[in-house]
């Protein structure tokens, strides 16, 4: 599911159902987990604009590591909860791209966690690099003002 917000920038759509192994003692999402599930957003948002890691890494060189994260958890989610991902991307400037996530409960669109990534591009040196253009300008095209 993937759709584009008029002016605003572009909010992509990927849909998870929580595991079984994903929840802990009490039948609640363990809260790593939702950092996953950003992974899982990013990845599919960096897609939906026709680029992939597999190309940024052997093509480019390139890496986007992750060094901030935040989270801030509204409701639990549960066992077999289908979710929605909602990836957007919040900045990309130099060497740094910011990525804000909300995660809902798709049977009736409860907010359970919404939060941010912070991003560096690093070469296989693991130095920081400045985004190549070609992303930088397509990241440019999307992004949420």
């Amino acid at each position: 599911m993937s759709e584009a917000l008029g002016t605003t920038g572009k909010i992509v759509g990927s849909r998870v159902r929580v595991r079984y192994a994903e929840t802990d003692q009490m039948g609640v999402v363990y809260h790593a987990n939702y950092l996953v599930w950003f992974e899982v957003g990013r990845v599919e948002f960096i897609r939906s604009l026709g680029m992939d890691y597999r190309s940024m890494e052997r093509e480019d060189g390139i890496g986007i590591a992750v060094v901030d994260v935040s989270a801030r958890y509204k409701s639990p989610a549960r066992y077999d909860d289908e979710l929605i991902i909602e990836t957007r991307l919040n900045a990309a400037r130099g060497a740094v791209i910011k990525f804000g996530y909300r995660i809902v409960r798709a049977a009736d669109s409860t907010l359970l966690c919404e939060g941010e990534t912070v991003h560096v591009v690093v070469g296989k040196d693991m130095k920081k690099r400045a985004l190549p253009e070609k992303y930088a300008k397509r990241f440019a095209e999307v992004l949420i003002s």
